[in-house]
Order: structure tokens, then C-alpha cells, then sequence
């Protein structure tokens, strides 16, 4: 059995995202570099993905929320997630590879600031939905540093500041 995917949009509506990832160009370039498992988390969404095993996947999924990601994260080989922080923070500090997504119409500074930083430091790939096919064609994920998870409370830490909570 191939690879297995998780896609998360969080608690919000991302429509795009989940369009993107269902459309069979992608999945058909998911299927090339091993994919052929799919389970969406698709928040507040009112889009029904199609479900119907396609485009060399045996099994695509999914559900709108739960209380924890967490097993879902362990089960995926890769995540692809949208940019809020702890989505991607928990995705780190399981040591799974990671494409964030940001969402340009309900992106806040600090999600853009955290997703490019991340990136920047070569622990995910960071792109927008318009990006993404051309991410999944050319992304290494051999090239990923592993997230220090000390990071995560200095990180942390960075986003109260910004928020105002500190």
C-alpha cells in the first residue's frame, strides 16, 4: 500500500484548498511521488469532496472536526495543513513532513510571518493554493530539517507577543 495523506484546514472554511486537493490533477501528482491514501479534514466546510477511489488512490476520506488531529497526524506520511500555528507546530513535533498553505483571505500577519520563517529554516514547504501542484511537483522532503521541539515554546512565546497576550 502506498503513502498515506492528511489534509487539515482547522476549524475555518477552506474551500480552495480542498477543491485543489481534490481535483484529480493533483491527485494524480500526489500518486506519482507514492501517495494512494487521502483523509481531509475539512472544517466548517459545506463542500462534500468526492470520495470515490481515483486516480491510483485506494482510499480518500474524510471528516469536518474533532477534538484532537493528533492520530491523524501520526497516520500520515505527510501532512499538508493551512497556516495556523498549532496545526503546524503539533505536525513538527511529530516529525512529519509538512506543506503549509496559507489561505489569502483569512491569513493573519503571524500565520504568513510563522509559515515563512518555518520555511525559511527548511523545516516545511510553504506556498499558496495557486502553488501548490507546482510545490508537490518539485518539493524534496529528504531535504526537511527536523523541527527542535524546544522551538515550539520560544515560538510560542513569539506569537503572545505579536497577539498582545504577553
Amino acid at each position: 500500500m502506498g503513502k498515506k495523506l492528511f489534509v487539515t484546514v482547522g476549524t475555518t472554511k477552506f474551500n480552495k484548498l480542498i477543491e485543489k486537493i481534490n481535483d484529480n490533477k493533483t491527485l494524480k501528482v500526489l500518486n506519482k511521488i507514492g501517495y494512494s491514501q487521502l483523509l481531509l479534514q475539512i472544517g466548517n466546510s459545506t463542500l462534500e469532496p468526492n470520495c470515490n477511489a481515483r486516480c491510483g488512490f485506494d482510499k480518500i476520506d474524510y471528516y469536518h472536526l474533532k477534538s484532537s488531529i493528533q492520530d491523524d497526524i501520526k497516520w500520515a506520511d505527510l501532512v499538508i495543513s493551512h497556516a495556523g500555528a498549532g496545526s503546524c507546530l503539533e505536525t513538527l513535533e511529530h516529525g512529519k513532513s509538512l506543506v503549509v498553505v496559507t489561505n489569502e483571505l483569512l491569513m493573519d500577519n503571524h500565520q504568513l510571518e510563522l509559515a515563512e520563517q518555518l520555511s525559511n529554516d527548511h523545516h516545511l514547504y510553504h506556498c499558496t493554493c495557486d502553488e501548490l501542484l507546482n510545490t508537490l511537483e518539485t518539493m524534496d522532503l529528504n531535504k526537511l530539517v527536523p523541527f527542535d521541539n524546544d522551538k515550539s515554546l520560544k515560538i510560542a512565546r513569539t506569537i503572545d507577543k505579536i497577539m498582545g497576550f504577553d
